[in-house]
C-alpha cells in the first residue's frame, strides 16, 4: 500500500468489518479483511496481518471465555494442530497453492450448502480424542497452507451438536494457538517488515471497535441464528478460494 488518502480508509473498512465478524462468529476474519486487502496489499502483507489481528481477536474473545475453557477437550485439538501447521507450510513449498485452495474451497461450498438446506444433521456423539487430534491435524494443515486457522474445528464443533457458547471454546482457542504457530514460522522467514509493523497500528483501532461490536451482537443471537451465521460464513469462506 502507496499510503494513498483512498488506500487508508479502504484498509481501515475492511479491517473493522473482518473484526466484527470475528466477534459475532469466532472466526472468518481473515476472510473478510483478506477479501479487501488484497486489492491494496501484497499476498505477504495480508497473510502476516492476518496472523497477527488474528491473534487478537480470537486472544480477546478466548479471554473473555477463559472461565468456561475445558483444556481436557482443547488438548487434542491443540496438539494435532501442533503437528498440522508445519506439514501445512511445508507442502507449499512443493504444492500449487491454487490447487489446493480450489479443493478446500470445493469442499466448504459442498459441505455449507449440503448443511443449510437438510433439516437437521445428526450429532456426532461417541468420539474419541485421537478423533479430535486428526481434526486439529488437518486443521493446522490448511492453515499453514491458506491461514484459515479454525474451518475445519469449526466444522467439526458444529457436528458434535455442542451449543454456540460450547463451539466457540473450542474453535477460538484452537485457532489462537494455530495463529501463534504460524506466526512462529513467519517470524523465522523473516516476513516481519516495518511497512507491516506501520499498518499494524494504523489497523489497530479499527480492529478493537470491530471486535467488540461483535461481541456484543453475538450475546442475541440464538442457537438456530448463530448455526446459520457460521454455515453462511464457511459457504462465503468456500467462493472466496474458489474464486
Amino acid at each position: 500500500m502507496d499510503g494513498l488518502p483512498l488506500e487508508i480508509p479502504i484498509f481501515l473498512v475492511a479491517t473493522f468489518a473482518g473484526a466484527l465478524v470475528a466477534g459475532l462468529s469466532g472466526f472468518a476474519f481473515g476472510l473478510v479483511a483478506a477479501s479487501i486487502w488484497l486489492y491494496i496489499l501484497t499476498p505477504l502483507q495480508t497473510a502476516t496481518l492476518i496472523i497477527a489481528f488474528g491473534l487478537i481477536v480470537q486472544g480477546y474473545a478466548v479471554w473473555k471465555l477463559r472461565r468456561a475453557l475445558d483444556w481436557t477437550r482443547l488438548r487434542p485439538f491443540v496438539l494435532g494442530a501442533a503437528l498440522g501447521v508445519p506439514v501445512g507450510v511445508f507442502i507449499l513449498t512443493w504444492a500449487n497453492p491454487a490447487h489446493m485452495r480450489m479443493g478446500v474451497g470445493l469442499f466448504l461450498v459442498l459441505y455449507s450448502l449440503y448443511a443449510l438446506f437438510r433439516p437437521a444433521i445428526p450429532p456426532v456423539k461417541t468420539v474419541s480424542p485421537v478423533v479430535d487430534a486428526g481434526v486439529g491435524f488437518l486443521n493446522g494443515v490448511l492453515g499453514g497452507i491458506t491461514g484459515l486457522a479454525g474451518i475445519l474445528v469449526t466444522i467439526w464443533c458444529g457436528l458434535r451438536g455442542w451449543p454456540k457458547d460450547a463451539q466457540r471454546t473450542v474453535f477460538q482457542p484452537v485457532a489462537v494457538a494455530t495463529f501463534l504457530m504460524s506466526a512462529v514460522w513467519i517470524g523465522a522467514r523473516g516476513a516481519i517488515t516495518p511497512d507491516i509493523i506501520q499498518l499494524f497500528l494504523v489497523g489497530l483501532p479499527a480492529l478493537l471497535a470491530g471486535t467488540w461490536l461483535g461481541l456484543k451482537l453475538f450475546g442475541r443471537l440464538d442457537e438456530a441464528g448463530f448455526r446459520k451465521v457460521v454455515l453462511v460464513l464457511l459457504l462465503a469462506s468456500g467462493v472466496v478460494l474458489v474464486v
